[in-house]
C-alpha cells in the first residue's frame, strides 16, 4: 500500500513540475534549497560542541611556597578581563577596531602550558627537560637570549632588539624576564597533581613557585585543557607542549626565532612545530598500515575542508605550538573545540584574523603510553573537523 501511495505522490509532483510556469518552478527550487539549508543549520547547531562553563575552583592554582609546602588555592590572573575592559572603553570612544587595543603587559618572558590527563608516569621526565631549557634560556639573568634572535616592533614607535624595547626617545624599556609553567590536570584520577607538585618542590625555593598546578574538576579534553591554560598565561610568549615529552623541547628556540620573523606590525604571530619532515623516516614508516592510511586520509580532509592557509600547514596536530601574547585575544576567546581537533580551530582562527603562522620542523620521537585510539579517534577527528568547519561557515560559531 505504501509503495503505491509513494509512486502516486511522485507522479503527481512530476506532473505539477511539467505544468508549472518557469517562475513557479524557480520559486519552488529556491524554497526547497532554503528549507534544506535551515535543516542543515539546525543539525550543525545541535551537534556542534559547546564548552562547559568554567567552575570556580578551576580559576585557582596551587604551587610550592617558600617553606616547601603546598600553598592554598590562589586566584589565577586572566588577561581577557583587562582586555575586554579596554575594548569596551575604546568602543565608547567610537573606536571599533580590535587592532588598536593592547593586551595587558606580560609579567614573564615565556609561559609553558602542559595539558595532563593521568600523566603521573610521564610528566616528570617531560618537565625536567622543559624546565632545564626554560631556566637556561629565559631565566632571570637572561631575559632574552641572543641565541633566540632579536625582533623589531614597528607599531606604536617601539623597537625591540636584544631584550630591550626602544621607545623612540633614546630610552629603553627592559623586556620581562623569567618563565612559568602551568600544568593543567584535566580531571586526572591518578597522582598527576602530586607528581607535578613534587617536581616543583625538587627545584628548590628559587624556581618551585614558577610551577603552577591547575586542577579541572571534570575532564574537558586536551583542547579544553590547553585553552584553559592559555587564558591564564602571563608570558610575552606562550607555548603548549604535550606531557609525554615526544617533542624535543629545546626546539622551542627554533619556534621563537621563526615566529619573530613572521609576526606582523602588531606583534601577532604563531609558530607550529611540525613533524612533516619525518613522514619518510623509519620511525613513521614502521607504523601500521592502518595508522599511516588514516594519517594521509586526515590530511586530505584538511585540504578539502579548511581555508587556504590552514590547509597549507603540513602538520596541524603536533602538540608543540607557540603564540605571541598579542595573538591570544584573536584566538583563545573564540575556541569551541575541546577534543583532538582543537589545533585546527586555533589555526583557522589565526587565519581569519590574518595572523601570520610559521611551520617549523622539530625533533620528535614516539613515546609509549598514548591515549589515542587510532581508529576511533581518527574517525572522531574527521567528524569533528566537518562539524567545526560547518559551524564556522554557517554562523553557528561567531566572533562576538
Amino acid at each position: 500500500m505504501v509503495p503505491v501511495v509513494a509512486k502516486q505522490l511522485v507522479t503527481t509532483i512530476n506532473d505539477a513540475v511539467k505544468d508549472a510556469p518557469p517562475f513557479m518552478l524557480a520559486a519552488y527550487l529556491l524554497l526547497s534549497l532554503f528549507v534544506l539549508i535551515q535543516i542543515f543549520y539546525l543539525l550543525i547547531y545541535t551537534v556542534a560542541p559547546t564548552p562547559r562553563d568554567v567552575l570556580g575552583s578551576e580559576t585557582t592554582y596551587k604551587h610550592i611556597d617558600d617553606n616547601g609546602s603546598v600553598s592554598s588555592s590562589k586566584p589565577l590572573p586572566y588577561w581577557k578581563n583587562a582586555y575586554d575592559q579596554r575594548k569596551k572603553t575604546a568602543q565608547k570612544k567610537g573606536n571599533l577596531s580590535d587592532s588598536s587595543i593592547d593586551i595587558e603587559d606580560a609579567e614573564v618572558f615565556m609561559s609553558l602550558v602542559v595539558p595532563a590527563f593521568n600523566e603521573e608516569k610521564r610528566l616528570g621526565i617531560m618537565l625536567r627537560e622543559a624546565v632545564d631549557y626554560l631556566q637556561k634560556e629565559y631565566g632571570k639573568e637572561k631575559p632574552d637570549s641572543a641565541t633566540n634572535g632579536s625582533i623589531r616592533r614597528r607599531s606604536k614607535g617601539l623597537q625591540e632588539q636584544n631584550g630591550h624595547v626602544g621607545l623612540g626617545n633614546g630610552s629603553t624599556e627592559k623586556l620581562p624576564a623569567g618563565w612559568e609553567v602551568l600544568i593543567i590536570s584535566d580531571g586526572s584520577n591518578d597522582k598527576t597533581v602530586d607528581t607535578a607538585l613534587e617536581f616543583a618542590r625538587s627545584l628548590g625555593t628559587e624556581s618551585a613557585g614558577l610551577i603552577r598546578v591547575i586542577s579541572l574538576v571534570e575532564n574537558r579534553g586536551k583542547g579544553g585543557a590547553v585553552t584553559h591554560g592559555m587564558r591564564h598565561v602571563r608570558g610575552k610568549y606562550a607555548v603548549f607542549a604535550d606531557a609525554d615529552g615526544a617533542s624535543k623541547f629545546e626546539d622551542l628556540g627554533k619556534l621563537l626565532r621563526e615566529l619573530k620573523k613572521v609576526q606582523d606590525i602588531d606583534g601577532r604571530g604563531v609558530a607550529v612545530g611540525s613533524r612533516a619532515h619525518l613522514v619518510g623516516s623509519e620511525e613513521v614508516v614502521k607504523r601500521s598500515f592502518l595508522r599511516n592510511l588514516l594519517m594521509h586520509s586526515f590530511h586530505l580532509l584538511l585540504w578539502i575542508l579548511t581555508p587556504k592557509a590552514t590547509a597549507a600547514i603540513r602538520d596541524t596536530q603536533c602538540g608543540f605550538k607557540l603564540f605571541s601574547r598579542p595573538a591570544l585575544p584573536y584566538i583563545v576567546p573564540y575556541m569551541h573545540s575541546e577534543s583532538w581537533i582543537f589545533d585546527v580551530e586555533m589555526l583557522m582562527l589565526a587565519e581569519a584574523a590574518s595572523i601570520p603562522v610559521a611551520e617549523v620542523p622539530i625533533g620528535w620521537h614516539e613515546v609509549q603510553g598514548s591515549k589515542l585510539n587510532v581508529l576511533w579517534d581518527s574517525l572522531g577527528m574527521a567528524w569533528g573537523l566537518f562539524v567545526l568547519r560547518a559551524a564556522w561557515a554557517m554562523g553557528v560559531y561567531i566572533r562576538t
